[in-house]
């Protein structure tokens, strides 16, 4: 009895501990013994013998394990994923725009550079132009130069061989009897507009220069040397400037613009 009794309390706690667990619950086998109740029968006389050993108390049957099926946290586990690829999808595509970042950066410095470059080329091809453009026409000036150089001799010896060709010719026209007729025939006129003054005698000579035009206008009158008084000067002087224009030659080589004449009251050359 004793021991039909501890496996039923034992079976209680096991089945009282199953309901308090918050899991289905397990059937458990229990294990019992079938005591036969033996009829009562007259008490043997007493034997005197030693007591038994206390019988040990049975150890509880221990809780059988039962694993519990791991926890379903697969949409955890995919929204961790989903997490991950999204931070990994980020990185790359930050990784990829610096990269993007950095070849533009890279890109504008090469530019930056060619431009650099190219408008150093383009100062230097300027500065070679210009220094080429400066030598031509440095040498288009001297070359002007030495031309004009020669013109100008060339024109010198032409007109100097024309004046000495032009003053042999006056020279010769003016030893002529061409310049004698030339020379009275000015003289003339002057005596005719000459008044001569009461001062002036036969002796009277009076050496002038005459500064005439081409077309024979007096232009101006100098008394060179006079044996006049002051009145008779004055009268030549007169005369000469009345007598305006005064005769041209008919050969242009006569033609002396600071003609000389010496003037008297009996002739004129």
């Amino acid at each position: 009895m004793a021991v039909l009794l501890h496996v039923v309390l034992l079976g209680a706690m096991v089945i009282a501990f199953d309901f308090s667990r918050p899991k289905p619950f397990t059937p458990l086998a229990i294990q019992a013994t079938l005591v036969q109740e033996i009829p009562e029968q007259a008490p043997p006389p007493p034997v005197v013998k030693e007591e038994p050993a206390p019988e040990p108390i049975p150890e509880p049957i221990p809780e059988p394990v039962v694993e519990e099926p791991p926890p379903d946290n697969s949409a955890e586990l995919l929204r961790q994923a989903e997490e991950e690829k999204r931070r990994m999808d980020a990185l790359i595509e930050q990784e990829r725009l610096e990269k993007l970042r950095q070849q533009e950066v890279e890109e504008k410095k090469r530019k930056e550079r060619e431009d650099i470059e190219r408008k150093k080329r383009e100062e230097e091809e300027k500065e070679r132009k210009r220094v080429e453009a400066e030598r031509k026409r440095q040498e288009d000036i001297e070359r002007q130069r030495l031309e004009n150089e020669r013109l100008r001799r060339e024109l010198e010896n032409e007109q100097r061989n024309e004046e000495i060709a032009a003053e042999e010719r006056r020279m010769t026209a003016r030893n002529s009897a061409a310049m004698d007729a030339y020379v009275f025939a000015i003289g003339q006129k002057i005596r005719r507009s000459w008044a001569v003054p009461a001062s002036a005698g036969p002796e009277t000579i009076c050496r002038v220069r005459v500064r005439q035009l081409p077309s024979g206008e007096v232009a101006g009158v100098t008394i060179l040397s006079c044996n006049g008084d002051d009145a008779v000067k004055r009268s030549v002087e007169a005369a000469i400037r009345r007598s305006s224009p005064l005769p041209t030659p008919e050969n242009r080589d006569l033609f002396d613009p600071d003609l000389t004449l010496n003037l008297s009251l009996d002739r004129e050359d």
